[in-house]
């Protein structure tokens, strides 16, 4: 056991709550880009099948259209195994750079490729090395981005701020989807073939020049510069390390992600499919009511976010889940009559259970792992997870629905996952909601709080046996 020293005024950090704002903001930017990217490809898989596959026809053109978007997710661990550990080593935020820079020029790039019939084969292989881009700088950007805000913000406020993220997600998402409705109603579907396709991936510049801006103007997080300045009583972790002595939270990680991805990929991805292919209800119609659906879930998840603050994040999660296990088949069975109300509100049923975990895991996931391995491990965890089971659950979902004609399996395959999660929250995950993360000190919004953390000094630093357990253990194996 580690002998434990009285908390000294020195070791609390004091945040300046500007500085977080302005973290939540930088970092939401980059996920919304992401989001944005993939609404977009999403409602554009046809025309881009068109553009860059038009020596095929119908459902095949679709499917390499929708293959060459998926194959960013295969990229994704890589680039997240790549940034993560370098995030650990030169900083959070000289990373969140350059993954943002290289997520906008790919998606730039998509809008500049010249099609099928003016390159001819290079036209598909062009599309696909921006895809391949694309997954491999996300791959380091959402893990990085939940690391920097929950680095940046005081303990008991970070459910509230880190929520910000997710807010980004749907605010990137809605206009994606929502710029390609608009400029398909404007232009109309022939100039859309031919050129308006384009259009939503050209903003990305604007875009990517404003969020670089918002991120060079950051500033490191306060929990990287304290750790750095004692960088030297420690050896630098690299990926072997994480996966040999933090296996535990890796694991537990990729089960979080786990019931996170299925619920969220199968809500906001596979839902407009569901509608239309399964229930045959209107696109057009199907389309505009996630978009609403989405549009409330905004103030939902940082009500989500408050909520975790007050009685804490693990809670919450909880209540999610229970609630989803409960709730999702008679959710679907309402969605399943194909009366507007009825459908509307079973998909908000389970947006509310979405939401739930939006609000709260961009503050929890990040508290699973220590400072001098945050960045690597959570990215390692993050995209493997949801490269085996968020980018391929409408997938499973479509082929199990194929397979056995039941319109209920989207409902049973959220069940499995939440049970799984449910039992993964109950046993193996802390609350750290209001307390300092693994490896760092304790962090306030104001010096008026600080006397309170020094008199809750048994509580403050409670992973520290976790630590020393850690550090032997890698100095045994030296």
């Amino acid at each position: 056991m580690v002998a434990k020293r009285r908390l000294r005024k020195d070791d609390v950090m004091v945040v300046d709550l500007s500085a977080a704002r302005q973290a939540v903001v930088g970092t939401a930017v980059g996920n919304a880009m992401e989001w944005f990217d993939f609404g977009v490809y999403s409602y554009l898989a046809t025309i881009i099948g068109k553009v860059f596959f038009p020596e095929f026809s119908g459902p095949t053109q679709l499917i390499y259209s929708l293959a060459t978007f998926a194959v960013a997710f295969l990229v994704r661990p890589i680039g997240g195994m790549f940034f993560g550990t370098l995030g650990d080593r030169i900083g959070r935020k000289k990373v969140l750079t350059f993954t943002f820079l290289l997520m906008a020029l790919a998606t730039l790039g998509i809008g500049l490729i010249p099609g099928y019939t003016s390159i001819g084969i290079a036209a598909p292989f062009l599309l696909l090395f921006a895809r391949l881009v694309q997954g491999f700088s996300t791959g380091g950007e959402y893990a990085g981005a939940m690391t920097f805000i929950a680095e940046s913000t005081p303990d008991k406020r970070r459910g509230r701020m880190a929520c910000g993220l997710e807010v980004g997600t749907l605010i990137g998402y809605i206009f994606g989807s929502g710029l390609v409705t608009l400029l398909t109603f404007w232009l109309g579907n022939t100039a859309m073939l031919h050129w308006g396709w384009r259009l939503p991936f050209l903003i990305a510049a604007p875009l990517g020049m404003i969020g670089l801006y918002l991120r060079t103007h950051l500033e490191e997080t306060p929990a990287f510069e304290k750790m750095e300045r004692a960088r030297a009583e420690r050896k630098r972790v690299g990926i072997k390390e994480v996966l040999l002595y933090h296996k535990r939270p890796l694991l537990v990680g990729l089960v979080l992600v786990f019931f996170y991805n299925v619920v969220d990929y199968t809500v906001l991805t596979y839902m407009p499919s569901h509608l239309t292919t399964v229930l045959g209800y209107g696109a057009t119609k199907g389309l505009l009511l996630i978009l609403i659906v989405m549009i409330i879930m905004i103030p939902v998840v940082l009500l989500m976010g408050r909520l975790g603050d007050r009685i804490t994040g693990k809670r919450l999660v909880q209540i999610g889940l229970v609630g989803l296990i409960v709730l999702s088949i008679p959710a679907f069975l309402l969605i399943d009559t194909g009366s507007n109300i009825s459908v509307f509100c079973g998909i908000l049923i389970l947006a509310v259970g979405l939401a739930s975990f939006q609000g709260t895991m961009p503050a929890l996931l990040p508290s699973l792992f220590f400072t001098n391995v945050r960045y690597g491990g959570l990215a390692i965890t993050y995209n493997v997870s949801t490269s085996l089971f968020g980018g391929t659950a409408p997938l499973v979902v479509a082929w199990l629905i194929g397979l056995t004609g039941n319109r209920l399996v989207p409902a049973y395959y959220m069940i499995f996952s939440c049970v799984i999660g449910l039992i993964i929250m109950s046993i193996f995950v802390k609350n750290t909601s209001g307390k300092p993360l693994r490896g760092s000190p304790p962090a306030v919004a104001d010096e008026g709080e600080i006397v309170e953390v020094l008199q809750e000094n048994e509580e403050s630093l409670w992973w520290r046996e976790e630590r020393q357990e850690i550090e032997e253990r890698m100095k045994q194996a030296e």
